[in-house]
């Protein structure tokens, strides 16, 4: 139907059709009741209300219920432009840049961009599998930039320079997909391992001893000794992983400067989103994308202190 931006506005350029669009991408043509899952309905006046037609439901609803859009005062166009450019954009797009393209604010445009990362997030994850390398990185401001008064006081504290940081794992099968996540703190690096690889992958590593004991539970688990200057032993290396590790960052530091610790989980899954979509056109992600746009995240969610 489209192939890019431009065609894209041009072939949905209101509200009526980009919704008329979205019902054939969501229910393929059919609604259903996003409150109980019946699939009869009747169409109200107004062209974008349903009702439902069980007798226990009766519910009144539209298409974006339960959605990424829901309860949103801003048209589905612009929500479409929105996230064909944060799907198709290499490193992303900033809020401050967004609400210039979109002709909104900028505090509108970083709740819809939280919004559609909500909807990159990676559903009915199956586990990793054949070769996957697995390493760990920190994502922060180092300490040298920061204010003095922070610098005075992490010395006078004797702390070192990953406490000020946020620890990130990374799992990668190579020729398919990776995996990122914050680490949490009542999680060991070897358990985020076994939630995520299966059992049968050949696992390799760096020399941490946070991965000794891997070889009792994989087939194979091989690592290389970066402090004796090891980076590559035949078939056994890292580099992947550690390159998508800087990918990632020069995405933080080159379009969002920075990244909250109570948002970073959410920029990991964007990167994640496009970079296991890498090798697919900018249309046909847009429309993985909006197929996944189930889950509603509010507000106050958003910015509800932890």
């Amino acid at each position: 139907m489209f192939k890019n931006l431009h065609e894209l506005i041009t072939t949905m350029p209101d509200e009526a059709t980009c919704r008329k669009y979205y019902e054939q991408e969501r229910w393929n043509g059919k609604p259903v009741c996003p409150y109980c899952g019946c699939d009869r309905s009747y169409k109200l006046k107004s062209g974008k209300h349903y009702k439902c037609a069980s007798k226990d439901c009766y519910k009144v609803y539209t298409v974006t219920v339960g959605t990424i859009f829901e309860d949103s005062n801003i048209p589905l166009n612009k929500w479409f432009m929105a996230l064909y450019i944060a799907s198709a954009h290499k490193k992303g797009v900033s809020s401050c840049q967004l609400a210039k393209d979109l002709g909104v604010t900028q505090k509108t445009a970083w709740f819809m961009l939280h919004r559609i990362r909500e909807g990159f997030k990676e559903r009915g994850a199956t586990l990793l599998n054949n070769v996957v390398e697995v390493d760990e990185t920190f994502v922060g401001g180092k300490m040298k930039n920061k204010h003095s008064d922070v610098r005075l006081k992490a010395h006078l504290n004797n702390e070192s320079h990953t406490k000020t940081k946020t620890g990130v794992m990374g799992m990668l099968q190579r020729g398919k997909d990776i995996r990122m996540t914050v680490i949490p703190d009542n999680k060991t690096l070897k358990t985020l391992v076994y939630e995520n690889v299966s059992y049968k992958a050949m696992v390799i590593t760096d020399s941490h001893i946070a991965y000794v004991g891997l070889n009792k539970k994989y087939a194979i688990h091989s690592s290389v000794d970066h402090k004796a200057d090891e980076y590559v032993r035949g078939g056994i290396y890292t580099n992947s992983i550690e390159g998508a590790f800087g990918l990632f960052k020069r995405m933080v530091l080159g379009i969002y400067h920075q990244t909250s610790v109570k948002h970073l989980s959410r920029y990991l899954d964007e990167f994640c989103y496009r970079y296991n979509s890498r090798k697919i056109k900018d249309a046909e992600r847009f429309k993985i994308a909006l197929r996944n746009t189930s889950g509603r995240l509010d507000y106050k969610t958003l910015v509800m202190k932890d």
